[in-house]
């Protein structure tokens, strides 16, 4: 770790006499992570799925020194790891006091400072900020000017202090100047008008500041970090290819590559309160078929895959489980309940705020598309828990479902409830012939609720592969039947131009 000053220091004499040396901020960067990655600290540990790929692209721009941009869709964790820079910042560093731009006492850059120095010498004040006083952010919009990000003429100020325009102390400096020797972030460059970014062109390769005809020599010491969509990813706008070329290094980010780290980052974002834990339980099933829904959706026909399906969409879609669980158990009068197949249609509000859907999406209703992946998440999920029905079908001497399938052939029909107490649920469910005797053949140790889910899942499981018809309720809930029954009754009352 970089040399510790004593904190307590007040004035530019004491700071000397204390061996004090000025480090750009970049250097400081690279010093304190080569120090981390020799006592094999990780300031990313909290960002998952990245520990091949974008993590040590990052660990490579900082010891090259490089400002950079993270490259991804949206969810990517692209401003957390830009948050967690600050880890590599030295605990606090000395300024000039009262310094709008964190002038450095041994290397002040704007007028103020140098006063300062040249009139008190020594006895220069020396204030500290903290790691966190040297980040700041900034969401690139289409209103975002030149005077926000870089600075403007103050008349209120050049009024107060009797000072003509052409004094550089009636400058009012904008973001930029004012994260010097910090850790500047713009999110979403794309968004920032071209004119903007052609301001920042100086600042990152020269270091001069232009403000309103004054030139002014200010070499900022300002390590950037800019996230973006792919350039191509989005309508609002592009990054200027001067500026890109301007910026070190490209980061690429990617969604979770599997399910495992899809559930870690879910477990580790999701607010799950400790009531919540104490009336409501799950089964790995219930975690395996939240993310199987955004992996689903990212290869669907009817999503906008260049938009994206957020790592949000499953942590929401997690809490909403939780919810529709609890809201069961309070309003059954309940002391516990487990997370259900059916509580799934509680976190259709989670997908449809969560995907842009193509026209053909828009036909089909983001309601009916949020319900189709939930389905295709049960299809995808179901052969890992039971035989295969694509493997029946081609064997139909050997068909372990066909005491399930025979008893809706016979005419009989199961509603289940999304609200229905943990009796009459278990009740339901036990009425279908050979649904218990299946889930005890493949999962004998499984406790009662765990079998319950299963035996659920097994319903809706059967249905995807189209061995059973699942049709919505009005009460809110679902009816299993036979398939070619409810084929039948969807023609009843047809004639025979109709079905021709």
């Amino acid at each position: 770790m970089a040399h510790q000053i004593d904190t307590s220091i007040k004035t530019l004499g004491e700071l000397k006499q204390a061996g004090y040396q000025f480090k750009s901020i970049k250097e400081e960067l690279r010093d304190n992570l080569i120090a981390k990655l020799q006592n094999g600290e990780d300031i990313f540990s909290s960002v998952v799925g990245y520990e091949d790929s974008v993590i040590p692209d990052m660990q490579r721009a900082v010891l090259s020194r490089h400002d950079m941009i993270l490259l991804g869709l949206r969810g990517q964790a692209k401003t957390r790891i830009a948050r967690l820079m600050t880890a590599l910042l030295d605990d606090y560093i000395p300024i000039i006091a009262g310094s709008e731009i964190n002038d450095d006492p041994l290397h002040p850059i704007s007028a103020y400072a140098r006063e300062q120095i040249n009139e008190k010498g020594d006895d220069t004040p020396v204030e500290w900020i903290g790691q966190e006083a040297r980040y700041a952010e900034k969401l690139a919009t289409p209103d975002v000017s030149v005077a926000d990000l870089i600075g403007d003429i103050d008349p209120v100020k050049a009024a107060n202090l009797r000072l003509p325009y052409s004094d550089e102390r009636v400058l009012h400096y904008g973001l930029v100047p004012r994260s010097n020797r910090s850790i500047f972030v713009i999110n979403e460059l794309p968004d920032l008008q071209p004119r903007i970014q052609v301001a920042l062109f100086n600042i990152l390769q020269e270091g001069d500041v232009q403000i309103r005809g004054f030139k002014l020599r200010l070499p900022l010491d300002i390590q950037f970090i800019f996230t973006a969509n792919p350039e191509d990813y989005t309508n609002r706008g592009t990054i200027v290819t001067p500026l890109k070329d301007r910026i070190q290094s490209q980061i690429l980010t990617h969604y979770p590559n599997t399910i495992e780290e899809s559930k870690k980052i879910t477990k580790q974002e999701a607010r799950i309160t400790e009531q919540q834990k104490e009336l409501v339980d799950h089964h790995q099933l219930v975690e395996d078929l939240a993310e199987q829904i955004a992996f689903e959706a990212r290869e669907s026909e009817y999503v906008d895959s260049k938009s994206g399906v957020s790592a949000r969409l499953t942590i929401s879609a997690f809490e909403n489980l939780y919810s529709a669980a609890e809201r069961r158990v309070l309003i059954n009068r309940e002391d516990k309940s487990y997370i259900r197949i059916a509580d799934f249609w509680g976190v259709i509000p989670s997908i449809t705020g969560k995907i842009e859907l193509v026209y053909e999406g828009e036909q089909e209703g983001p309601a009916l598309v949020a319900q189709n992946l939930i389905g295709k998440a049960v299809r995808t999920l179901f052969p890992q828990y039971f035989p295969n029905p694509e493997n029946i079908k081609k064997d139909k001497d050997d068909n372990p479902y066909k005491d399930v399938t025979s008893w809706f052939e016979q005419g009989n029909v199961l509603d289940l409830l999304n609200d229905l107490p943990e009796d009459q649920y278990e009740k339901r469910l036990k009425e279908v012939k050979g649904l218990e005797k299946l889930v005890d053949k493949h999962f004998p140790k499984a406790e009662r609720h765990e079998k319950l889910l299963l035996m659920e899942f097994l319903l809706h499981g059967l249905a995807e592969y189209s061995m059973l018809s699942k049709n919505p309720l009005e009460r809110g809930g679902l009816q299993f039947k036979d398939l070619f029954s409810s084929v039948f009754s969807m023609t009843e009352g047809l004639d025979d131009e109709d079905l021709n």
